[in-house]
């Protein structure tokens, strides 16, 4: 077995993928057919026998006829190695930059990770990618976070080649009769990774001809002392994020290197490739609408937004909130009984006198309610423009956007919550409050959950 075969049996073992269905970004390149190629072999020994390899293609495109090759020299050497190939191509319209092309690239392999329920997408970055991307970062005005370079591994992507020279993996190639795809665009000194590859660090080299393994000790010593940084940090990470979200409470108490720094982690998270410039505007951004309690929204990337209020800080999802053919669906209510609207269920059943109840929060996914003065059939459905709400313990109607607003639920969320309606007026907004024409005065009827 050669030396960047064995690396890769390695680093399977070492995650315990051996078993496990992998997606594989798969370019046609050198170090994506590379990679493939030592799959395949792999994929022969009994330790291997059970791994399952889907072979995911992203066509950016860009460059018409000669992707459409590419796109089919990708299918012939996946389908000649026994591996299933995913495709697809990119919407037209993409913009012709890195960081458009590398988010669209990211949501095709999250989109292949589900499709296939995998448990690893593997791309293949190597030795000088890392070296490139520490550079490029430093040029930008990185941290200590950026100097970290590529890492091997990030939720479920994984590097298995980050340790192998570039040169090695041409050498393979040519060893195995590997025809890589050479794309034109690699070429292309508009592209800022390109220059540094090509003009750049050929200029280090004759500084110093190991520029390459330098910047990659200089990641390996930056990780080196994270892990130090991080033992104090962990704490307060925890308490600052939720998943994909900030709590705001908990942000606003950092002093500004802690916020700095977690923006700086925030924005990887989300895959974006951002200098000291515009994490500094990001955080500006923050200072000055994290106490609002209506929220605010600024733009990361192309249709990639970030909406900030005082209580959380979340993206908004590329993807509509509500599909298209189904933002009009409406179901009719004509009584007791289960409904069902999108993945939610909702039940209507009567209320029994000997039943104890409390009022529950408006936020919960119950409520009780006095369908007495009401006629049925009611409509579950999305809001619309001209919709109004006579609010629970208050006089007279209001606009729904109004009502929403006054309860501080984001813009980006107001579009796929289930309303309880009669025509225009709503009865419910679930998860938010209930109107005064259902809210009970003496004794409930009916009992509302959702599920």
């Amino acid at each position: 077995m050669d030396a960047v075969t064995q690396r890769v049996a390695d680093f399977i073992t070492k995650y315990n993928l051996q078993d496990k269905t992998i997606i594989v970004g798969f370019s046609g390149g050198y170090d994506s057919m590379c990679l493939l190629n030592i799959l395949s072999e792999l994929k022969q020994l009994p330790d291997f026998l059970e791994m399952t390899v889907v072979a995911a293609h992203f066509n950016h495109n860009w460059r018409g006829e000669e992707s459409l090759r590419e796109q089919e020299i990708c299918r012939i050497f996946a389908s000649s190695k026994g591996f299933e190939f995913y495709l697809k191509e990119a919407p037209k319209g993409l913009k012709k930059t890195e960081n458009d092309a590398r988010i669209a690239r990211y949501e095709f392999f999250e989109e292949a990770f589900e499709e296939f329920d995998a448990d690893a997408v593997f791309t293949a970055h190597n030795k000088d990618d890392n070296a490139e991307t520490v550079l490029y970062r430093i040029i930008k005005g990185t941290g200590i976070v950026g100097l970290k370079g590529i890492s091997e591994r990030r939720k479920y992507f994984y590097r298995p080649l980050l340790k192998t020279k570039r040169v090695e993996i041409v050498d393979y190639c040519n060893e195995h009769n590997l025809s890589p795809n050479n794309d034109s665009s690699n070429s292309n000194t508009a592209y800022k990774r390109n220059y540094l590859r090509l003009n750049v660090i050929p200029t280090l080299e004759k500084i110093n001809e190991n520029v390459k393994d330098a910047l990659n000790i200089l990641a390996v010593n930056a990780n080196s002392d994270n892990e130090i940084i991080e033992e104090y940090l962990k704490p307060l990470r925890g308490k600052v994020f939720d998943g994909d979200k900030i709590i705001s409470s908990e942000y606003r108490k950092l002093i500004k290197p802690a916020k700095l720094r977690f923006l700086h982690e925030y924005v990887q998270m989300l895959d974006l490739d951002y200098d000291f410039k515009k994490i500094n505007e990001l955080y500006e951004f923050l200072e000055t609408n994290i106490m609002q309690k209506n929220g605010t929204t600024k733009s990361l990337a192309t249709a990639l937004w970030l909406y900030a209020d005082d209580k959380i800080v979340e993206p908004i999802p590329r993807r509509k909130q509500v599909d298209e053919e189904n933002k009009d669906v409406k179901i009719s209510v004509d009584g007791e009984g289960e409904y069902q609207f999108g993945d939610k269920t909702l039940t209507i059943k009567n209320f029994e006198e000997k039943e104890f109840f409390v009022f529950p929060e408006s936020t919960s996914n119950f409520a009780y309610v006095d369908l007495s003065k009401v006629k049925f059939p009611l409509t579950l459905r999305y809001r619309k423009d001209g919709d109004i709400i006579s609010p629970f313990g208050m006089s007279g109607t209001m606009k729904l956007k109004k009502y929403l607003n006054s309860k501080g639920v984001p813009r980006h969320n107001r579009d796929k919550i289930m309303l309880l309606c009669n025509e225009e007026e709503v009865l419910w907004v679930f998860g938010v409050g209930i109107s005064n024409k259902i809210g009970v005065k003496i004794n409930p009827t009916h009992v509302l959950e959702v599920n």
